[in-house]
């Protein structure tokens, strides 16, 4: 047995010792360790300097099936508290597999994650397991592995090496007695068994992987090792993409950290950051309504948008106060890229090309124009000379959309190809990557002629692209490493019935990617947008028949947010046309033709229909002002006006029943809230919400008032009303019950539920599988591109 601890010696932590990590080879009976891919280097061998690159990959049974998260069973207290490992943490995993090896039990169990956490925090291993023949000085040598506090912990593997060999030439041990225990039999006389469990503890002692196996921490000879680990949501969060439940996070250029943004249970979202070598994430204060982080190429700060507040900012990812860069349209969520040069890219909403600032921060400079046709120009990324972008276009044909190129200077458009989101360059590897239906994809591309070459080929499947259009839910590191968003399928989502209580009655329709739903006055038919691909379709289903059919026939249209006539038979709905928007009626009954209201070159979406027929009240989303609130008269010269139009966001305006008041939510405080104010005129104002408010709903008489707690969902929230003359007055809003809605996009003026006359019954959208949404975590790979060069 060679007499040095061979890893050790040089400095290297292993970090991940477990069985499945020891391998007896058939030939020669050599016993060696193997995957040293979580391996540190240690210079001064107490590690209490050194910082960690990797933490042990927890791969418990217990754990959520398809979801690898560590070793939890045999890391040591410090890495289970995110601590930094030492050498005195493999003394601690040496003693979990020596107890294993002697009892055939883990010392440490649990019935999931956190059970077997709490396990290696504050339980000691079952002293009763160990069988007859087992010395009382192995015993103590494990015991003495196994110390919580690593200060009282044996220090180094080379002084367990001396204690075993000092058991294994005692000639006889004693041990205690008691039930199975023998005290006349030693290590020499335990026959083969004891002879392997010997090799075994040699090989560990020594870590040979050094020369066996090439442990390149240092010399780098070997080749790395791929490896794929889960990261779940912070105790009580939910992860959000700008303000809607999906998984998505952005890696550090330097590999060692992933920021993102999530939800808590009170609904506050915020920045988080988590290094790849903790078990916790830590949020950022100050980063309140955080969206769309990007990283500075130092990895030393985060940028991103807070809609809520009109604003793009950067932070310290170390922590300290933001800092504003520049001023966006409030309510119009920003994605942005940053370049080694110090410039910032970033898009400003719907409607609206490419700007740039200094990472400073600045005036914003327009970067690309938006030619005819194209809608938005969203998700940049920068190639590696700093000066060409990458970038999503959304465009009124799909033959239009998908990943362009341009020079940062001039802002010449070229099309690369079609695809679900933006693309990012992998300089490592020559691909541009993006995701078709769900799959990442990797094609070759020459960032110097702006070419593509090859076909494209899968690199991971589920991948995040539903909740917005475009969306790059992933990214990658200088130093090999990959971050992707698990998708979660939004057009599994059904019209559920739901009461007062929150008690589920029964179901409208067949499953689809509802994203706005419509009752007619009577309660007997529900029209709703199903967004399928790039657009969608309106819907009507009958409810007392239970059958569905379209009214319009062109997805790419995007023929959305279907309102009803107060006779029910008509339907107003927003579609897109030839590079312009518009509001069109439509009788359901298929006796007459279809007939163009309005038309604009701003998005324009029909939100309410006075019941008395004379009006309809719509949304504009206008670049300089954001979102405001028109009428369009139904007679007359049918001129429309502006009812609101401020430089906030105002939306989702309601007429109610006896047509004096205008409900809506704006964020002229900050914060979305409900107000109502007299219709038309907009005289005086009356804020509802009291603790932030969205999609308000009248009850048919007029005097209940619902909306729902925040733009994912949130709770359903109402209100007593009641007015006189231009007097309104609103009691104390009141939770109902958990909406279950999931907002997988178009959050603007969609209806995302509706409520019957009475105001007893509620029809929201919800996933058919919530977990799906909510509980997906984020995946990372670590050098990723040795999986490319296997294939």
């Amino acid at each position: 047995m060679v007499r040095r601890s061979a890893a050790h010696d040089k400095g290297i932590v292993h970090r991940d010792l477990k069985p499945a990590n020891i391998m007896l080879t058939a030939e020669s009976g050599q016993v060696k360790v193997l995957d040293f891919g979580l391996a540190k280097f240690d210079a001064g061998g107490s590690g209490e300097a050194a910082e960690l690159t990797n933490s042990p990959t927890l791969s418990l049974a217990a754990t959520r099936a398809g979801t690898i998260l560590g070793t939890a069973a045999y890391m040591s207290p410090e890495q289970a508290k995110g601590r930094t490992a030492d050498k005195r943490s493999d003394v601690w995993g040496f003693g979990c597999i020596l107890y294993e090896m002697l009892t055939g039990a883990r010392a440490f169990e649990g019935e999931d994650l956190s059970d077997t956490l709490a396990a290696v925090l504050r339980a000691e291993p079952d002293q009763t397991k160990y069988p007859s023949g087992v010395p009382a000085h192995l015993r103590g040598i494990v015991a003495r592995c196994l110390q919580k506090d690593r200060k009282a912990r044996i220090p180094d593997i080379a002084v367990v090496r001396y204690l075993l060999d000092e058991a294994a030439n005692a000639t006889e041990t004693p041990g205690p007695k008691g039930p199975g225990l023998r005290t006349d039999a030693g290590p020499k006389g335990s026959g083969p068994r004891t002879a392997i469990l010997w090799k075994v503890a040699a090989a560990l002692l020594l870590l040979t992987t050094i020369a066996g196996l090439g442990i390149a921490y240092r010399a780098r000879s070997a080749a790395p090792v791929v490896t794929r680990f889960y990261v779940s949501p912070p105790e009580k969060t939910t992860f959000v993409t700008g303000s809607r439940p999906a998984t998505s996070a952005t890696i550090s250029p330097d590999g060692k950290r992933i920021a993102f943004t999530a939800r808590d249970a009170a609904g506050k979202v915020q920045l988080w950051v988590r290094s790849i070598d903790s078990l916790t994430a830590r949020p950022l204060p100050g980063t309140d309504d955080a969206e769309f982080p990007f990283w500075s190429p130092d990895s030393r700060f985060i940028a991103y948008s807070a809609s809520v507040q009109g604003k793009l900012l950067r932070i310290a990812a170390s922590g300290g106060p933001p800092q504003t860069l520049c001023t966006i349209p409030t309510g119009l969520v920003a994605s942005g890229a940053w370049s080694r040069d110090g410039v910032i890219v970033f898009s400003r909403g719907p409607n609206s090309p490419l700007f740039r600032v200094p990472a400073a921060g600045g005036q914003p400079v327009e970067v690309t124009k938006l030619p005819a046709g194209h809608l938005r120009h969203n998700y940049p990324s920068f190639l590696p000379d700093g000066r060409h972008l990458l970038f999503y276009v959304s465009a009124a044909s799909e033959e239009a959309s998908g990943i362009y190129v341009a020079p940062l200077d001039t802002g010449e458009l070229t099309r690369l190809l079609g695809a679900d989101t933006g693309g990012i360059y992998s300089p490592r590897t020559g691909h541009l990557l993006f995701v078709r239906q769900g799959t990442l994809m990797a094609q070759s591309f020459n960032p110097t002629t702006l070419t593509l070459a090859d076909e494209p080929f899968p690199v991971a499947e589920r991948v995040e692209s539903a909740v917005y259009g475009g969306v790059v839910a992933f990214s990658m590191s200088d130093t090999g490493a990959l971050t992707y968003g698990i998708g979660s399928s939004s057009a599994g989502l059904q019209m559920v019935w739901v009461d007062r209580k929150g008690k589920v009655s029964g179901t409208a329709g067949p499953q689809g990617n509802y994203r706005g739903l419509d009752l007619t006055l009577d309660g007997t038919r529900v029209a709703a947008h199903r967004h399928d691909g790039a657009g969608g379709d309106i819907w009507v289903t009958d409810l007392s028949r239970g059958t569905t059919s379209k009214i319009t026939y062109d997805a790419s249209q995007d023929n959305s947010s279907p309102i009803w006539s107060p006779d029910g038979n008509r339907i107003v709905f927003g579609s897109l046309r030839a590079g312009k928007w518009g509001l069109y009626q439509k009788p359901v009954n298929g006796a007459g033709s279809e007939e163009r209201l309005i038309e604009s070159d701003n998005a324009i979406l029909p939100v309410s229909w006075s019941h008395d027929g004379r009006s309809i009240v719509y949304s504009v989303l206008d670049p300089k002002t954001a979102r405001d609130l028109w009428m369009l008269p139904l007679t007359g010269d049918r001129k429309a006006v502006p009812l609101l139009q401020t430089p906030f966001g105002e939306n989702n305006g309601q007429i109610s029943p006896d047509g004096k008041w205008l409900a809506y939510y704006s964020n002229a405080n900050g914060a979305n809230e409900i107000y109502v104010q007299s219709f038309p005129t907009g005289t005086g104002k009356f804020q509802i919400s009291t603790g932030g408010g969205v999609f308000p709903r009248w009850r048919a008489d007029g005097r209940e008032l619902f909306f729902m707690s925040a733009l994912s969902g949130g709770k359903v929230m109402a209100v007593d009303v009641k007015s006189s003359g231009s007097t309104f007055e609103a009691g104390t809003p009141r939770e109902l019950f958990d909406s279950g809605y999931v907002n997988f996009g178009h959050t603007g003026p969609y209806h995302t539920y509706a409520v019957s006359a009475d105001g007893q019954h509620f029809l929201i959208p919800r996933l058919a599988n919530v977990t799906e949404a909510l509980d997906a975590p984020i995946a990372v790979v670590l050098n990723w591109a040795e999986g490319i060069k296997k294939n």
